[in-house]
């Protein structure tokens, strides 16, 4: 839930530690701080902003330091509860994730003489190293040793004012990788943070702990062997996570979506029909025998799954369920070995989702599919298939080109699990591709409605309230819809079928309370306006995202969106782009933290 960067390096690595802060900045967090080896331990911490604690190291050096940009769980946000954590003002640690037996090792340590200064979990890890490298004299030894009595979830960064060539990591179910340079090494938990100064990464298998030096590092697994892990090299560069000319990440991203769906669809396109190999190359083994499929997700990805349920079960004829991955883990599951799990996740190191991928597998359903935006990520390794879209860097917190790059990876997996089923014919398969192949173009004409959303979001500038409708396919998108509203701009909405209205969420409608409705042309179009009447009669407030053929009109009351023609199965991602720019303009009129909404965090690696 939070950011990690450390360097070891012949240069000042305050300004290194800085810039891969703010590059961080994105995942969400509510203080930040950093720790330097000079000669002694020095730290500076601050609740708020980067940019704040960049001022407060003006003039700070050091050839070894880590820092850190926290999301509270335990402790509110403040000064003492901010990382790095000092045990005794000799060794610091910064870590994500949560220690879920940190209350059993307060007490010991206690016991053992160690006060503790902050509320949070961390600063047992901090002072357990300590406590053991006081028996062994080794960071290295000590750190394996401490971590073995945590339970939980932890990415961890050590230094010792006593070892001014050497930093110490270790994870656990939490994402950490090292960044190799020339004569200068470093870590972080987000390969982004470390575009400034390597695109080689190394990622960290849970379990291992490493001793990084300037001129090498040696990882030993959770076994005590030493391994070697593969050294990638990032496609991605710095530029690809600055803003341009955008105000926001979240608009520069919204924006992205043509060309991040046309590179997703890229290798589908070229081929002369879809072929199971875009999902691996076990992928044609496992799909033939599959019976039913179940998507597993949070949040934004979890819509794309329920998107895709409607997909599954009209175009491929197999039953399909959506799953929310928190409550999929404390359930009760009935098994079937012969379904697909199919997990979706931005980061690839979604907690929740991770989780219920574990318990799937151990209750025997092997048939695993990660859908992600991240190579090498927790949960594309442990996946048996895979799909990487191309989305690029994601960095505004609330996911829009993630998520419609998820449901067209979604859909191309619908088409060949119909052409393995024999549910689609060639001409069929041919139509639903060239429908994939004109998607970009439909979206950049799309994103030429939002000079009328921008008028659209000023009548929201007053509003406490919102309600999204929609029928069928389309419903899920509703859902989405009031999540990236309430997410950034602070205004409370919900969705609903719009069949549901007469059972309960019309006693809300007045004319204080705007209406937002997804109306394409599709079967279910003379319903969903039957259902817009029970609104109108009620003072409602209309605004209306309609396609060309939809009949709708402006009117007193009734404000209409007009899309291009109805787009068939991919009409669900035509109609998510007005509604991710009506919760952007919404939140430039209110005011609030487009890309870094209160409270919230990008990659939620964190129960």
């Amino acid at each position: 839930m939070c950011g990690i960067i450390g360097a070891i390096a012949q240069r000042n690595v305050v300004p290194i530690l800085i810039e891969g802060l703010k590059r961080l900045e994105y995942r969400g967090y509510d203080s930040a701080g950093i720790a330097i080896v000079n000669q002694g331990l020095s730290r500076v911490r601050s609740v708020g902003r980067v940019a704040e604690l960049s001022t407060l190291t003006q003039g700070m050096k050091g050839h070894l330091g880590i820092a850190h940009t926290r999301w509270a769980t335990h402790g509110a946000p403040s000064e003492k509860n901010a990382h790095p954590h000092a045990s005794r003002d000799e060794i610091a640690v910064v870590h994500n994730g949560i220690i879920e037996n940190h209350a059993e090792l307060r007490s010991k340590l206690e016991g053992l003489g160690y006060e503790f200064t902050s509320d949070t979990d961390t600063e047992v890890i901090v002072h357990l190293i300590h406590h053991h490298n006081q028996k062994l004299q080794d960071l290295f030894e000590a750190t394996r040793v401490a971590v073995r009595e945590l339970k939980g979830a932890y990415a961890i960064a050590v230094v010792s004012r006593e070892h001014e060539d050497r930093m110490i990591c270790a994870r656990e179910g939490s994402p950490l990788l090292l960044g190799l340079g020339i004569e200068e090494n470093f870590l972080a938990s987000d390969a982004s943070a470390l575009l400034p100064v390597t695109r080689k990464m190394v990622y960290l298998e849970d379990g291992d702990v490493v001793d990084i030096r300037l001129l090498s590092y040696e990882i030993l697994d959770k076994d005590g062997r030493k391994v070697e892990r593969k050294v990638h090299y990032s496609e991605l560069s710095a530029d690809t996570t600055e803003l341009g000319t955008y105000r926001h990440f979240m608009q520069k991203e919204i924006f992205e979506q043509p060309k991040a769906i046309a590179d997703t669809i890229d290798i589908a396109i070229n081929e002369l029909g879809i072929s199971p190999k875009l999902f691996g190359s076990e992928a044609e083994h496992v799909l033939d025998g599959i019976r039913n499929v179940t998507i597993i997700a949070c949040g934004t990805s979890y819509h794309a799954g329920l998107v895709a349920r409607y997909w599954m079960e009209s175009i491929a004829g197999i039953s399909c369920n959506a799953e929310v991955a928190s409550e999929y883990r404390y359930r009760d599951i009935v098994p079937d070995p012969d379904g697909l799990i199919v997990t979706v996740s931005q980061s690839g190191e979604t907690a929740d989702t991770l989780a219920a991928l574990g318990y799937a597998k151990s209750l025997g359903c092997m048939n695993t599919l990660s859908i992600c935006n991240v190579d090498e990520s927790a949960l594309v390794r442990q996946s048996k298939l895979r799909f990487l879209t191309r989305a690029g860097p994601e960095i505004g917190v609330a996911s829009t080109k993630a998520f419609t790059t998820q449901l067209v990876a979604l859909f191309l997996l619908t088409l060949v699990v119909a052409k393995m089923k024999g549910r689609i014919s060639p001409e069929q398969e041919f139509q639903h591709l060239e429908q994939l192949r004109k998607l970009p173009h439909s979206i950049n004409r799309a994103l030429e409605i939002e000079p009328r959303v921008v008028d659209w979001a000023e009548k929201f500038s007053d509003k406490h309230h919102a309600l999204f409708l929609a029928r069928g396919i389309h419903y899920p998108i509703a859902l989405e819809g009031a999540l990236k509203l309430k997410e950034i701009s602070y205004i409370h909405a919900e969705a609903y079928p719009a069949g549901e209205l007469k059972h309960g969420p019309l006693a809300l409608v007045d004319s204080s309370m705007p209406v937002v409705a997804v109306a394409p042309g599709d079967s279910l179009l003379e319903k969903l306006k039957s259902n817009l009447q029970e609104v109108r009669a009620r003072g409602g407030e209309l605004y209306v995202s309609a396609d060309s053929n939809s009949h709708f009109h402006d009117e007193e009351h009734i404000h209409v969106i007009r899309m291009t023609e109805h787009a068939g199965f991919l009409s669900p991602i035509l109609h998510a782009i007005p509604l991710q720019l009506l919760a952007y303009h919404a939140a430039l009129q209110k005011g609030t933290d487009v890309d870094k909404p209160r409270n919230l965090a990008k990659s939620v690696t964190v129960e």
